[in-house]
């Protein structure tokens, strides 16, 4: 009986193991399951984030538009683009047999005389020899030789006929001598038509107030030329983007040897100080004729600010030392510049050989002033980011060095030094001072605040050389302000066509630019500099700069000026020139 009762209690033992190790079992199951449905989750997160990561990689090392390669494509789906062309073949009857495609015949230039949507405005061009011949009896007016251009003002679009006169000499006026009057050839007919004054595109349709617009619109208001070609066709006065487009290339050149030119000349020879910055740009790419997708390019816009002056732009295709060196060659004073090794060229020592072979040695001799708000970036960071301690304090301190410089806003240079003299430097000594130690506490480690505390002991000096003269701002931001119009505009016209249309379109930035610093209206003064500027004496191009415009046009005559097309009296130059 013992040993059954025995037997009776294994049995319910191992009954009851078994229940547990099934009990155990069920839930290692469930566990199991529950591990697969976060497995299989976790796979389609990842997947997820795998096609969002190749998403923004391709639109932003790749290609700014969804583009695809369609040949790829085609190889993939041959099959189906045979059934597909089978079922058209079948839904559609034959095409009928047409010849080849014959080239539409040029019409020329356009009638703008037969375009009722536009106003009219006539502009006559006399001849002043002619007319004094007139009025002698020597010769008589014969009608006019007539062409029309395009005159944009407010309001709209106005065709502007230009009528040149033509005059008839009489019988006993000897034709060598009217020749010899007008500085002209032999004349082989009795008729003279009176001569086209110069033009900034000569036999264009277009007149000064329009490539102001056209280019004010899109440089100085960041709107694309597709957009403009569709307010011209509004107006009644259809200009497709390429004439614009090939207008504004032309022109920006033009203003680079000029105005820009003669300005960017005279910063180098006597600015104080030259502050700089840089933005990218895309390029569009060459076409190569394969028909091949290219991808756009990127190069680079530097600004220039030449004290209360100039403001200059520069294009370069590739944001090197040996790029910087030569925008700046020449000039010396100081640069202010945010910490940029590209940067570095400008300051070494002229007899050290430069870090670039093909780059000549420079022996101007510039001072680094570095930007403080800069500097107050990364400290801003490490406090938002890593909640530093340390960092906040720094914010504290250079907060309140903006808080002074606010406060002597308006003072003279030599009062401004005196007042930091007196109660910044302290303050930025200690400051630079107590950089120093706490970067010696986390040298070692890596995160933003030691990077923060790197960026200022590293610009200890530059950082600094502000507090040497008046002149010299704190930080940089007038750069920063300068390239957001190329920031805000980029966002529309999204690219350049080419380096050749960058260098064009930097020469505009340049002129607009200058234009507002003098708190010249960008149109305007693009619209009476681009009268001026064919009649312009090439030595005195200084004189057109924003700087110098409003004593200029003062000296010029308001009514000459106020024609689209016309002679100009070009006034002497003034007592007291501009430097050149």
């Amino acid at each position: 009986m013992a040993a059954s009762g025995a037997s009776v209690v294994e049995a319910d033992g191992a009954l009851e193991t078994m229940a547990e190790l099934r009990a155990a079992l069920g839930a290692e199951r469930e566990r199991a399951t529950a591990l697969e449905r976060e497995r299989d989750q976790l796979r389609e997160a990842y997947q997820e984030l795998q096609i969002e990561m190749e998403l923004l990689r391709r639109r932003i090392f790749a290609a700014k538009a969804e583009r695809m390669d369609t040949a790829q494509l085609l190889l993939e789906f041959a099959e189906k683009q045979k059934e597909l062309d089978a079922l058209v073949a079948e839904l559609e009857p034959a095409a009928p047999a047409t010849g080849p495609k014959t080239k539409r015949k040029p019409t020329g230039r356009r009638d703008l005389l037969r375009n009722k949507d536009l106003p009219v405005e006539r502009l006559e061009i006399p001849d002043a020899e002619m007319e004094a011949l007139v009025a002698s009896g020597a010769a008589k007016r014969m009608g006019f030789e007539e062409s029309a251009s395009i005159k944009w003002r407010r309001g709209g679009a106005v065709c502007l006929v230009v009528a040149r006169i033509k005059y008839r000499l009489a019988k006993n006026t000897d034709a060598a001598d009217v020749s010899a009057r007008l500085d002209a050839p032999a004349l082989p007919t009795t008729l003279v038509t009176a001569t086209m004054p110069p033009a900034i595109l000569p036999r264009s349709l277009g007149t000064p107030s329009l490539y102001a617009k056209i280019a004010a619109e899109k440089f100085s208001r960041g709107m694309p030329l597709y957009r403009q070609e569709e307010q011209f066709q509004h107006e009644g006065c259809p200009i497709d983007r390429g004439t614009m487009c090939r207008w504004l290339e032309e022109i920006g050149a033009i203003l680079g040897v000029s105005v820009v030119n003669a300005a960017r000349l005279e910063a180098m020879g006597t600015a104080f100080c030259l502050a700089t910055d840089v933005t990218g740009i895309w390029v569009q790419p060459i076409a190569t004729g394969d028909k091949k997708r290219q991808a756009c390019k990127r190069g680079h816009f530097f600004v220039q600010i030449a004290d209360r002056d100039h403001v200059f732009f520069e294009y370069t295709e590739r944001e090197t030392s040996k790029a910087v060196l030569e925008m700046f060659r020449g000039f010396s004073g100081y640069v202010q510049a945010d910490a940029k090794s590209v940067y570095d060229i400008l300051f070494r020592d002229p007899d050290q050989e430069p870090p670039e072979r093909d780059a000549a040695p420079d022996p101007a001799k510039r001072s680094e002033v570095g930007c403080w708000s800069h500097g107050r970036r990364g400290f801003w960071e490490a406090a938002v980011g890593a909640k530093e301690t340390v960092a906040r304090e720094a914010l504290f301190r250079i907060g309140r060095l903006f808080e002074y410089e606010e406060k002597w806003r308006g003072l003279e240079p030599a009062q401004r030094k005196a007042m930091r003299d007196r109660f910044s430097r302290p303050e930025v000594e200690d400051f630079l001072a107590w950089a120093d130690v706490e970067y010696r506490k986390v040298e070692h480690q890596r995160g933003l605040l030691r990077s923060a505390l790197g960026y200022v002991r590293n610009q200890k000096e530059a950082l600094g050389r502000f507090l040497d003269d008046g002149r010299l701002e704190m930080e940089n931001n007038r750069s920063e302000r300068e390239l957001r119009r190329i920031a805000v505009g980029r966002k529309a016209w999204l690219f350049v066509g080419s380096d050749d249309h960058a260098e064009a379109a930097a020469n505009f930035f340049s002129v607009i630019a200058s234009a507002k610093l003098h708190r010249l209206d960008p149109e305007a003064y693009l619209r009476d500099l681009l009268r001026v500027l064919p009649h312009w004496p090439q030595d005195r191009y200084l004189e057109l700069a924003p700087k110098y415009w409003a004593a200029t046009r003062g000296r010029l005559d308001p009514v000459e000026l106020e024609r689209e097309i016309g002679w100009l009296t070009i006034p002497p130059p003034p007592e007291l020139s501009p430097v050149t």
